[in-house]
């Protein structure tokens, strides 16, 4: 059997409306518990080694699979929301397996 893996949803988010970015806010967390999902990493200071430090916030959620990440991000709850982090924010995501 396959050992399973689990995976790390990377945000790196530069907010340019906080206060329409309140409503995504006050769902996300409930949508991506759901589906076993738990912050890791919220905010915080970053600090660069190498190159560019990144831009905005960097928020890490973590699955216990890649599959479980993908039922959270596909899932009706999230769908329904994500639009509003659309509107009041610039976001790079990764989707990266873990060791």
């Amino acid at each position: 059997m396959e050992e399973q893996k689990p995976a790390y949803f990377v945000f790196e988010v530069t907010v340019r409306d906080p206060d329409a970015l309140k409503r995504y806010q006050q769902k996300v967390e409930d949508t991506f518990r759901a589906y076993g999902g738990k912050r890791i990493v919220a905010g915080g200071k970053i600090e660069a080694i190498e190159g560019a430090a990144p831009q905005g916030r960097i928020i890490i959620l973590e699955f216990d699979t890649i599959e479980q990440a993908h039922a959270w991000l596909d899932s009706p709850e999230y769908q329904a929301i994500v639009h509003y982090r659309h509107a009041a924010a610039e976001t790079r995501a990764y989707l990266v397996e873990g060791a």
